[in-house]
């Protein structure tokens, strides 16, 4: 029983600072620069600025998975972007991504610097550039790019919706919870089921469909974010996504790109900044 008085929204809204629990002090409903902040630049093509979240570790897998092939050209620094901070609305960050959103890419092998943001644009640009992790047989790219747009969408519910509410949110509420955990089972039944026909998200093939995927839902299938949701969504039930899940981590490069930015767990997993393969090989992976 709730005896909580139901909420009547105002007829206008009104911003309420310290209304919005673990992420107050990063949510605002106004865009734009709140102060003056250069970025770091260094020497490789390529200048990341991110954190290891799992839209961060799309892209830092992307490009261990782009040099484990031999694609020198995709070397890069990366610098982490602490969002709780404020990093990203530094005027450096937000004129690479107006939306002050990590990742945010820089391209400086273009004859102008080419910005490039979200996590799904900086898969793609990269997977073009390169000529790598995307099908050239049409049908095959667009399914491809089906299960990459797919994930944009999707995430929101599981991070911003299930996410939240179950882990973050200051005061956990039946309603949201439910609805959120509801919609979250039904994605991982919708990867299930494909991947029950095919060994990787779009097909035959390792794309950059798993690589958007993984962070989210394959991590998710580990049971290794949002406190105890493996339990509480029962994600050993898919088995499908359990096996995809299992492979995509045991890949070199998964290894290596999630440990990139990341700055809090395990001391034995977190680099801060990188900037050679030299970095990551000091952590023994």
């Amino acid at each position: 029983m709730n005896d909580q008085a139901p909420y009547t929204p105002p007829k206008v809204w009104t911003w309420d600072k310290e209304n919005g629990g673990k992420f107050a002090s990063t949510n605002r409903p106004i865009a734009g620069a709140t102060h003056e902040k250069k970025l770091p630049v260094g020497e490789n093509p390529l200048q990341l600025y991110s954190l290891a979240t799992p839209n961060g570790v799309k892209v830092t897998v992307m490009l261990e998975e782009l040099l484990e092939r031999g694609h020198k050209g995709a070397e890069y620094d990366a610098y982490t972007i602490r969002i709780g901070d404020g990093d990203q609305f530094g005027s450096d960050f937000v004129a690479i991504n107006p939306n002050s959103k990590i990742p945010a890419l820089l391209d400086r092998s273009t004859p102008t610097p080419t910005r490039v943001f979200e996590s799904g644009s900086i898969l793609l640009y990269l997977a073009e550039k390169f000529g790598d992790f995307i099908p050239k047989d049409p049908a095959k790219r667009a399914e491809c790019l089906n299960w990459l747009f797919w994930q944009m969408g999707s995430a929101p519910y599981l991070g911003g919706g299930f996410g939240h509410f179950y882990a973050y949110a200051p005061e956990k509420f039946e309603y949201p919870i439910n609805r959120f955990a509801m919609e979250t089972k039904r994605q991982l039944d919708v990867l299930d089921r494909q991947l029950a026909e095919t060994p990787y998200i779009a097909g035959d093939e390792y794309t950059i469909a798993d690589i958007a995927i993984w962070p989210w839902y394959g991590v998710l299938a580990q049971g290794k974010i949002y406190n105890d949701s493996g339990t509480f969504l029962e994600v050993d039930t898919y088995k499908n996504v359990q096996r995809w899940t299992k492979e995509i981590a045991a890949r070199k490069a998964v290894k290596r790109g999630r440990v990139v930015n990341r700055v809090a767990g395990d001391p034995g997993e977190q680099l801060e900044e990188r900037h050679s393969a030299a970095d990551i090989d000091k952590l023994g992976l």
